[in-house]
Order: structure tokens, then sequence, then C-alpha cells
């Protein structure tokens, strides 16, 4: 008889009936040995249960989590990416596993933005790029005593995407900037004061928050459930209080302030390259963007200019057109291979400085892939054109 090798589900969902006759949904990232590394199929898979609970009366609420006790989710599955952009050199743009991945992930991170039923999002362990992506969007946002967040981007040739250009700038003191600029990672307690997360909980909770939740007033209304939801997690986050880490966003605001006060990028980049306080956080940062692709932080810097006026929906769309065309471009493979592949520490960007990186070579990264003579358009053309499922496009 012959042996099949049964793939496990990319994604866990389950149904718990409550007291109250409701149903609270559950979805699990299900990768705990790749940190729940976001696969295209885990995309597939959660946006279509997303879709099906939303019209679901029986579903009052929504969790979703990641596999195991590390992370919630390290990022995309950029090993893929790059997989996909080497076998594409040559062609004519866009890459197609790129812009079916890319695409997709974002249509589902601005359907969590917008969803009219409460989505608790556990971010407790490494919540990274693309997990960030999930979190940042939720309704009701967890992080716990073991959060370790962040838009590591710098270092893999790539941007903050996945909201970032939103979400980011949106942030006090203009530390999105800082944070995209030296992908540093912040707590628990930096995710809350920078807008990040709204509960800070135990990692230990989550038991304590499903039974709570199959406890819970549950009904048919929208509305009343998010109430419910947040009563439920404020009453639970007085007991954390003693385990919240201290900030260092918070505790460095008014440098991180003054670093990035300046008119230019390279203004920016020499302040907090050129950090000769002592704190080992801010010396990291600084570390990781003087190591970082040159080609990035440009692309960090014109994106906040450019996507300060838009919409939610319009942003997502910019950050398709910068997403591939990365992908075409040097610095994304490189930073892949340098960071997962061969961990050599030895970067090959290119331009290799950042006084190399002309207007014109940032230009690139702006223009649409698409072949306007194959009558195509940017996938997400009708993002946020519908509203049967919108909850607004501003948290």
């Amino acid at each position: 008889m012959a042996e099949f090798d049964i793939q496990p589900a990319p994604v866990l969902f389950e149904e718990r009936r409550t007291s109250s006759g409701q149903h609270v949904a559950i979805a699990t990232l299900n990768a705990e040995k790749s940190l729940n590394a976001l696969t295209l199929d885990m995309v597939r898979a959660l946006s279509s249960k997303l879709t099906q609970w939303a019209q679901d009366e029986r579903i009052a609420c929504v969790v979703l989590r990641g596999a195991g006790e590390k992370a919630l989710c390290a990022g995309g599955d950029v090993r893929s990416l790059r997989e996909s952009i080497l076998a594409h050199r040559g062609k004519v743009a866009p890459n197609p596993y790129a812009q079916a991945f890319f695409s997709e992930e974002y249509r589902l991170d601005f359907q969590i933005h917008t969803y009219r039923k409460p989505i608790l999002v556990w971010g407790s362990g490494i919540v990274m790029g693309g997990g960030l992506g999930l979190l940042a969007g939720a309704s009701h946002r967890v992080v716990t005593e073991t959060s370790r967040i962040a838009m590591p981007e710098i270092s893999i040739g790539l941007f903050p995407d996945v909201g970032g250009s939103w979400f980011l700038p949106r942030m006090p003191h203009r530390a999105g900037l800082f944070l995209a600029l030296t992908g540093a990672s912040i707590n628990g307690a930096d995710a809350c004061y920078l807008g990040l997360a709204d509960y800070f909980l135990r990692a230990s909770d989550y038991a304590i928050v499903l039974k709570r939740l199959d406890a819970g007033d549950w009904s048919n209304d929208s509305d009343a459930n998010h109430a419910v939801l947040s009563r439920l997690l404020h009453a639970l986050a007085g007991d954390a209080v003693s385990i919240r880490p201290p900030s260092n966003v918070r505790l460095h605001a008014d440098e991180i302030a003054q670093l990035t006060d300046a008119p230019t990028l390279a203004e920016v980049v020499t302040r907090i390259t050129g950090y000769t306080g002592d704190a080992a956080w801010m010396k990291k940062a600084a570390a990781t963007l003087a190591g970082g692709s040159p080609t990035t932080a440009a692309l960090i810097w014109t994106l906040r200019q450019r996507a300060r006026h838009l919409s939610l929906a319009d942003v997502f769309r910019l950050e398709l057109v910068v997403a591939l065309q990365c992908c075409e471009h040097p610095d994304f493979a490189e930073g892949v291979r340098v960071v997962l592949i061969d961990k050599d520490n030895r970067p090959q960007w290119t331009p290799a400085r950042l006084q190399d990186v002309t207007p014109g070579w940032v230009e690139e990264h702006f223009a649409a892939p698409w072949s306007a003579w194959a009558n195509e358009a940017n996938p997400l053309d009708s993002l946020g054109r519908t509203t049967s499922l919108d909850r607004g496009t501003e948290r």
C-alpha cells in the first residue's frame, strides 16, 4: 500500500459554542517550527474563513493566534518569495507568485482592518513583518510580556509593508520613522504606547481568556459584542501591570524625536547612525540602520511622503506596486540570502551607499509593473470599493 505524506492544515479552525448560544471562532496559524511564517496557503485559508464567519450569524467573535508559545507570526514566507524571484529573473514583470502573495496578503490585512465583528489577535511572542500586518488592524490587539515586535525590512531589502505606510506615520514623536529605518525590536509596553496594541496581558492568560469568552454575554449585535470583548480584556489587564516591562520607545522618545527631526533622509540617517549615547537598545538600532539597505531607507522616506494623505486602501495599492518592484530589483533577494540563507552578515547592496541612491532609482520602485497593452490593472483596484464587511478604513 502506498504511503502518502499528509501535510498539516496551514491554519486550524475551531468554533466554540458559548453559554449564550453564540459561537467564538478561533483561527490558529499552524506552522510552529517556522514561527508561523505566513505562507500563501495560510493567507488564502484565513481570508476564506473570515469571509465565511463574517456572514455566519452564529459567530460573535473571532480569535487569531499562532501555534505554540514562541510566536504569533515571524513574518511572511520570504524564502519562497526569494525562490520565485530567482526563477523569474529575465522575465516580464510582474512575478506571478510575488503578485499573488503580496496582493492576497494585503487584501487579508485590509479585511482585518475593516471587519465588522470583533477580532482578538493574540500577539504574544514574536510578531514581525507580516505578523504585524495581522495584528495592526484588529479591533482587539493583545500583547504580553513575551511579545517581541519589529518591522526588520531594512535588513532584507524590502520595506515595512502590510500597511506600515499607514500605521507607522501615525505613531507619536516620529517613532514610526525611527522603527522603520532601524528595524528596532519593541516590547508589549512599547506597542501599547505606540497604539499598536490595546491590552497588555500575561502570556499565561490565554486559557483564562478562552474560558471567559465561553461565558461571554454574546448576541447578534456586532457593536454590543465589541463592548463585551473590551470589558473582558480590560478586566484581565490589571493583573498584568506588575510584569509590564519598561517601554524603550517611551524612555527615548525625546531622543528619537530629535534624531529624526531633519528635512532630508541623509541628515536623519547621519543623526541616527551617529548616536553616541549609552543605551544598548539605541546602539543596536543605529548599527542595524548602518548595515541596512540604502534603497530600503530611501523607499521608507519616500513612502512616508507619498502615503501621507492616502486612504488605507490606497496605501495597500501603493505598497503592492513597491513590493513587486522590490522583487524586480536586487536588494530583496540579496537581503534574504544574507539573513536567512547564507547568514554571512555581508550584504552586497545595490547601490551600496545612500548617496548613490538616485531619484531615478527610487522612482523605478513606484512604477506600476503591469503592462498597459495587456489591459492589466492593480489587483487591489477593487479594495475598499465595497462596504459589505467594512467597519471603516480607520481604526
